[in-house]
């Protein structure tokens, strides 16, 4: 039996649907071809055509609720917070008292839907490890109808971990869970198809969709850039920001020297003879923040021309099956990212945004900004920054070893930092509540 039937076999046993097997078989014939992975900078100029954010939304009117009641905002969901020492959905992490990402979102959809006087689409795309924390917090939206699974959730795929001597899918018995591996974010097209969601939502009248991290409290779905991206014509928007030198290691976005399309490229897919080239922030000016703009009628036409399949890069790492035990069998794990799609749709474009539009929490850092009174969350669920900061979020710098984990902030105390520059913790203290500081702090 060939590695490709085994593989098929095993996705099959756990209900995995005809898309996304086709999509990892992609995948895999990639690997198996041994052709390369990489983009080289010879294959690339800079990126070209950027359009700006701040012109765009001056010259359009807000969308209307007929514009509305046809888009969806699809929020990647399948992140545990295991880095920041939680077992949970990300989602759950309160970023205000009594405030999640998830509560957040929930805001920001109803009032979207008071616009619009018709109920806007919100689409969770949860993981196996998400779903049950996330619909039962949803739980308390009952009556508004988000906690039916039904109407607001798709699963995320799994793909399983291949044997780097045969490519065959490893067996594991001492573990089995561990013969799996999430497929990355570009499993959102198969999951889309796969699930029947695309279908439903086109058939419901929905043709855009807005698609972001759940983590990211600033991709909110601004309606002025609906309507431009509606009236546009293109089939597929990345936003992208301004690098600086904290996001040279980031994936940045470029222009394929042989035809003018835009492609993002990843660190994993740079030769290590180009890696100055990747990471000189004049040069290749934006990255990525992973807010993308989607018209649904143009996915279903590529993946019904293209046999279901969208044909991303692929992202090869190699790893043990337990990362835990180095003495494990050696195996590639295979990933896609969402906006290499870009690639693929003729007339897709990218917009800088400021960087408002992409404010993540990845570390302990960037939630007790979040938390503090320099971040400001109207009743629409929108984020600001406090008048005081002047535009400039301040930058938070703990120490990574003492501040690792969420629980350790509640030692640490949130200070008032909404005058604050700089804040540099670097060995155990405790601020006051809203404690005063000003300028740029050294602890």
């Amino acid at each position: 039996m060939s590695c490709f039937e085994l593989i098929e076999n095993k996705m099959k046993s756990v209900a995995l649907s005809a898309a996304a097997i086709s999509a990892f078989r992609h995948s895999v014939q990639v690997l198996e071809s041994k052709q390369s992975m990489m983009i080289p900078e010879s294959d690339i100029v800079p990126a070209e055509g950027v359009a700006d954010w701040e012109e765009l939304v001056a010259a359009t009117p807000e969308a209307d609720a007929a514009l509305l009641a046809q888009s969806v905002l699809i929020k990647l969901n399948g992140g545990l917070g295991t880095s920041m020492g939680l077992q949970k959905a990300k989602s759950l992490l309160e970023i205000k008292p009594g405030l999640t990402f998830l509560d957040l979102i929930i805001r920001q959809v109803k009032s979207l839907r008071a616009a619009a006087g018709y109920p806007v689409n919100l689409l969770l795309m949860n993981s196996f490890s998400t779903s049950e924390d996330t619909m039962a917090h949803l739980s308390r939206y009952a009556d508004e109808g988000f906690a039916d699974s039904a109407a607001v959730e798709m699963i995320q795929n799994r793909v399983p971990k291949l044997l780097t001597d045969s490519l065959e899918p490893v067996f594991y018995p001492a573990h089995p869970e561990l013969e799996w591996c999430p497929p990355g974010h570009g499993d959102i097209y198969p999951a889309l198809l796969g699930s029947g969601w695309l279908d439903k939502l086109l058939a419901a009248g929905v043709k855009y969709a807005f698609v972001s991290n759940s983590d990211n409290l600033g991709a909110q779905l601004d309606t002025r850039f609906l309507r431009w991206f509606a009236e546009s014509g293109s089939p597929f928007v990345m936003e992208v920001t301004r690098r600086t030198e904290a996001d040279k290691k980031g994936g940045h976005l470029a222009t394929r020297a042989a035809d003018g399309q835009p492609i993002l490229r990843e660190v994993a897919q740079c030769p290590e003879e180009d890696v100055e080239d990747f990471q000189n922030i004049d040069k290749h000016r934006y990255f990525n923040t992973n807010n993308l703009w989607i018209r649904l009628d143009a996915l279903r036409d590529y993946l019904a021309s293209h046999d279901g399949v969208l044909p991303l890069p692929v992202i090869c790492n190699t790893k043990t099956v337990d990362p835990r035990d180095s003495s494990s069998p050696s195996v590639y794990q295979l990933e896609t990212a969402m906006g290499a799609a870009i690639q693929c749709f003729p007339g897709a474009r990218a917009v800088c945004v400021p960087r408002s539009r992409f404010f993540p929490v990845k570390t302990c850092s960037d939630l007790l900004l979040l938390r503090s009174d320099a971040v400001e969350i109207n009743e629409a669920g929108l984020m600001s920054l406090a008048p005081e900061c002047g535009g400039v979020a301040p930058l938070v710098q703990l120490d990574s070893k003492l501040y690792k984990l969420v629980d350790s902030l509640d030692s640490l105390g949130v200070p008032s930092l909404k005058h604050v520059k700089k804040l540099q913790v670097t060995g155990p203290h405790t601020f006051a509540p809203g404690e005063p500081l000003c300028g740029e702090i050294i602890v």
